[in-house]
C-alpha cells in the first residue's frame, strides 16, 4: 500500500500548494509541490518499476526507506522557506534528498549489474534523472560555500530539478505509458528512447548552466529537448490519436502532460531575451506545475492504481476501477491545459483552476476506490 499512499500524499500536497501559492512565497509553494509531492512519489515508482526494467526481483520492504527520507528532506526545505529561523533546513533537507537519490541510483546500478542481458532503455533515462537530482541538490549545498553565487545555484537547482529530475523520469515513463493504457504497443518506444536520452540530458544541462550563467546556451538546451518530445508527440498522434482525444480515460491526461511540458519550454523561452537581458511576465514554474504535473500524477494514477492496490492477474475488478478512475478523464485534461496556460501567462486563476480540477479528480478516486472494495466484499461475502 505504499505507492497508493503516496499517490495520495502527491495529490493533496499538490492541491495545497496551489491553493497556498497566493498567500504565500512561489518559492515553498514550489518545494512543496516537488520536494514533498513529486520527490517521494517518483522515487516509490522507480523502486517500483526498476526490477520490472531489470527483470530481476521485487525490491525489498526495507526499501520504502527511501521515498520516506526524501519527504523528511521536502518537508525540511519547506519549512526552511516558509520559516526563516528555519534557515539551515534547506541544507539539511538537501543532505538528506541526496542521500535518498544515491541510494537509489546505488541499487539501480547494482540491479543493472545483477541481470541477464540488456534492461529496457527506460532505466538509463530514470539513472540520468536521479543524477540530475544529485546535481541539483549539490547546487543548493555549493551556494552555503560561494553564497556570491546564490541566485546562479537556484536557478540551475530549479532546471535540473524540474527539467532533469522530473522531466527525464516522466517523459521516459509516458513513453512506456500510453501504450499500456491504449493497449496497442509502439514498437519504436525501445530505440526511440535509446536514441532521444543524449538528446534530452544535453539539453538538461545546457538550460540549467545557460539560465544561471549564460543565456545563450539556454536556448540551444531548449531546442535540443524539442527533439524527444516532438518525436514522441508525432508518434502518439499517429498511433494513438482517438485514445488522446477521448472523453474518457487516462491517455487524455497523459497527452495533455506532454502539451504541458511543451508549453512550459516555450514560455521559459519566451521569458528570456538574450540582447538585453530582460524578462518578460510569464511565469514558467507555474506552467509546469498546472499544466504538466498535475494532468500527469492524475494521468499515470487513473492506470496504475488498480496495480498498486491489487498487484498480480489483472480481473474486472481493475478493469472496472480503472474505467471509474479515467471517467471524464478528456475534460479534465483541457481544464488542465487552460490552467497551465493561465497560470504560465501570470493568471491567478489558473492555478485555482487547476487545484479545483485535482481536487475533482480526489473526491472521484475516493468514490471510486470505495465502490471498488465494496463491491470486492460483496463478492467475497
Amino acid at each position: 500500500m505504499a505507492l497508493p499512499a503516496l499517490v495520495l500524499l502527491a495529490v493533496v500536497a499538490f492541491a495545497a500548494a496551489l491553493l497556498w501559492a497566493p498567500h504565500a512565497g512561489r518559492a515553498a509553494a514550489l518545494h512543496l509541490i516537488l520536494a514533498v509531492g513529486a520527490m517521494p512519489l517518483i522515487f516509490g515508482a522507480m523502486s517500483h518499476f526498476i526490477p520490472v526494467l531489470t527483470r530481476t526481483r521485487t525490491a525489498a520492504a526495507g526499501l520504502l526507506g527511501i521515498p520516506v527520507l526524501a519527504l523528511a528532506g521536502g518537508a525540511l526545505a519547506v519549512g526552511a522557506l516558509s520559516l526563516p529561523e528555519l534557515f539551515w533546513g534547506r541544507y539539511a533537507g538537501a543532505l538528506l534528498a541526496l542521500a535518498a537519490a544515491g541510494a537509489l541510483l546505488v541499487w539501480s546500478r547494482r540491479r543493472r549489474a545483477g541481470m541477464v542481458g540488456r534492461p529496457h532503455p527506460c532505466l538509463a533515462w530514470y539513472e540520468a534523472a536521479l543524477a540530475c537530482l544529485a546535481l541539483a541538490l549539490l547546487a543548493i549545498l555549493a551556494s552555503a560555500v560561494w553564497p556570491q553565487q546564490t541566485i546562479a545555484f537556484y536557478r540551475l537547482h530549479l532546471h535540473l530539478n524540474t527539467l532533469g529530475f522530473v522531466g527525464l523520469t516522466a517523459v521516459s515513463t509516458l513513453a512506456v505509458l500510453l501504450p499500456t493504457v491504449a493497449g496497442r504497443p509502439d514498437p519504436q518506444v525501445g530505440p526511440r528512447l535509446r536514441r532521444d536520452l543524449p538528446w534530452a540530458l544535453a539539453g538538461t544541462l545546457l538550460v540549467a548552466v545557460g539560465s544561471a550563467w549564460f543565456g545563450p546556451l539556454a536556448w540551444i538546451g531548449g531546442v535540443l529537448w524539442a527533439v524527444p518530445l516532438l518525436r514522441l508527440g508525432a508518434s502518439w498522434l499517429r498511433l494513438y490519436r482517438a485514445e488522446i482525444l477521448a472523453l474518457h480515460g487516462a491517455a487524455p491526461l497523459l497527452a495533455a502532460a506532454l502539451a504541458g511540458l511543451a508549453l512550459s519550454m516555450i514560455l521559459g523561452a519566451m521569458n528570456f531575451i538574450p540582447a538585453t537581458g530582460a524578462f518578460r511576465a510569464t511565469q514558467p514554474a507555474l506552467a509546469f506545475v498546472s499544466g504538466f504535473m498535475l494532468p500527469l500524477v492524475s494521468g499515470a494514477a487513473s492506470q496504475l492504481l488498480p496495480v498498486w492496490l491489487r498487484p498480480g492477474v489483472q480481473r474486472s475488478w481493475h478493469s472496472g476501477l480503472r474505467d471509474s478512475l479515467g471517467r471524464y478523464g478528456g475534460v479534465r485534461a483541457a481544464l488542465f491545459c487552460l490552467g497551465g496556460v493561465a497560470a504560465g501567462t501570470g493568471l491567478e486563476w489558473g492555478l485555482l483552476l487547476g487545484a479545483a480540477t485535482l481536487i475533482w479528480f480526489l473526491l472521484q478516486a475516493g468514490v471510486a476506490l470505495l465502490q471498488a472494495f465494496v463491491f470486492q466484499k460483496r463478492n467475497q461475502s
